[in-house]
């Protein structure tokens, strides 16, 4: 697996962005405390969290990533802690992180700890990929794709406070489709 993505990563080009969740909502960010952007690619999130103010952590298992990703905390003049790390098999402790941002990555079995590491009161932002979608984009196994509603139903015992997910309802020509996005409080 890392192989792939290191693949995947090495042919990138230009900046990293940050995720559309973390991108329009960082309005509710906390003015302090600690961030992680897990399975953070090149660092988009990672770099708009610590834009922000926040002490940030940048996790993925990539390590062709992680360089990327501290190359371009520094280009920013930015501080973030990047490691290679396998989040699966070493997911965040508990009560470790007062912002969690997870982008177009999904391991079900890994929710309860994601869940466990936000303090209280901390936010977690997320947004990937779902089953009904008008075109290909994303992936396409079905183990890396939300069913309706779905991240909902991961993240029940949050608060939600931002949700957006419109399947393919409606025109499919307007609108933000083939994913869905949470913004939700401990």
């Amino acid at each position: 697996m890392q192989a792939k993505w290191d693949s995947i990563y090495g042919q990138k080009e230009g900046e990293p962005t940050a995720a559309l969740v973390l991108e329009q909502n960082q309005h509710l960010l906390p003015a302090h405390g600690i961030a992680l952007d897990l399975a953070c690619g090149q660092g988009g999130n990672a770099l708009l969290l610590a834009q922000a103010g926040l002490d940030v952590m940048a996790w993925d298992l990539s390590p062709v990533a992680i360089e990327q990703c501290q190359k371009f905390a520094t280009l920013e003049g930015l501080t973030i802690q990047a490691h290679v790390r396998d989040v699966i098999t070493s997911p965040p402790e508990e009560n470790s992180v007062d912002v969690l941002v997870v982008s177009f990555f999904l391991d079900r079995k890994l929710c309860p700890a994601l869940l466990a590491a936000l303090r209280p009161g901390g936010l977690l932002f997320y947004q990937t990929y779902c089953k009904n979608k008008v075109d290909q984009k994303g992936p396409n196994n079905p183990d890396f794709l939300l069913a309706d509603n779905e991240l909902l139903h991961l993240f029940s015992s949050l608060k939600v406070r931002v949700y957006r997910e419109e399947s393919i309802l409606g025109d499919h020509q307007n609108g933000w489709r083939n994913q869905a996005l949470l913004v939700a409080e401990k």
